[in-house]
């Protein structure tokens, strides 16, 4: 039988620490594991002590160092915090008296700007279950009602997943989302989007009917038997309709949160209304829309202003 090692057991003791105090998502918690057992094992291999009170730093950059030729900079970022989530643990459980993660720099990270239709092929897109001849009635209205909320309001898909029947504020006109980090957020909805659902939720009953499953699902968008619409589901409807509306069958449905930003932002919209709407945790993340639109500016003035045109 292998010999436990202390690091082994610092790092079972940070799985215990994020599973039943920080109740970390299992998403997390996995994450998080699967990187620090990436450092055990470059330990191993390297014949070097097992234990993170004797590490140092030129250890973890010489870790980190081991990955760069196949890994991208996202992932290797993606340790560096991992490391230093592992540490403060450490620290704070006076389990090292020292955080050699502190020394550490995350590369630089190159985020592409979001992509994102234009309005005229987003009113395409969101028009085209109405054209769906193929489609059943009651998936058209389906349909109809989960793309004027994508674009209308920019929730994420898995918000629209998770959306329930006692989150929707009918005469308000307004529901409430949980987004990353369990954060509640309520978000207005727009004409079309509220007649769209309205519509949507008349014939939603005779979807219900259809479902064999006990106690039958709260979930707001329904499958052709009745069920749950995953994530998946919705990805694949709205590539259905990208392709449909505007020849785009990549389409991915957080393109069209990022269409409701651009869009917004283009008429005038304040940043820090469209970070509340969205519920982007720091600014800096919805700032990346202003870079968006002002290459779009930029696209319009070398193409039609007088003094940008080439002689």
């Amino acid at each position: 039988m292998a010999r436990t090692t202390p690091l082994a057991e610092q790092i079972a003791l940070f799985e215990a620490h994020l599973t039943g105090e920080r109740r970390a998502s299992p998403k997390t918690v996995e994450t998080y594991l699967r990187d620090l057992h990436a450092f055990e094992a470059f330990l191993a291999q390297e014949n070097l002590p097992a234990d993170a009170r004797r590490t140092t730093v030129p250890v973890l950059r010489a870790f980190l160092a081991s990955l760069f030729d196949h890994n991208q900079s996202a992932t290797i970022a993606r340790k560096v915090a991992a490391l230093r989530a592992f540490y403060k643990f450490l620290l704070r459980r006076k389990l090292t008296t020292k955080n050699p993660a502190d020394g550490l720099r995350s590369p630089k990270l190159i985020r592409p700007l979001p992509g994102f239709l234009t309005v005229d092929d987003a009113f395409r897109v969101i028009e085209a279950p109405g054209e769906d001849a193929a489609r059943d009635p009651e998936l058209r209205l389906r349909d109809q009602a989960m793309l004027e909320l994508l674009y209308g309001t920019g929730i994420r898909v898995s918000e629209l997943a998770g959306l329930t029947l006692e989150r929707i504020d009918r005469a308000e006109g307004t529901i409430r989302v949980f987004g990353k980090g369990a954060k509640e957020r309520v978000v207005p909805l727009g004409g079309k989007a509220k007649e769209a659902l309205e519509a949507y939720l008349e014939i939603r009953p005779h979807m219900l009917a259809r479902t064999k499953a006990s106690p039958p699902p709260e979930a707001v968008f329904l499958g052709r038997r009745g069920t749950s619409l995953t994530p998946r589901q919705t990805q694949n409807i709205v590539r259905r309709y990208g392709a449909l509306g505007a020849g785009r069958g990549d389409l991915h449905p957080h393109s069209l949160r990022h269409s409701c930003a651009t869009h917004l932002l283009d008429a005038g919209a304040d940043l820090r209304a469209i970070q509340e709407l969205l519920g982007h945790a720091s600014l800096s993340t919805t700032q990346r829309y202003t870079h968006v639109s002002i290459d779009r500016l930029m696209e319009v003035y070398d193409r039609a202003h007088p003094l940008a045109k080439k002689s």
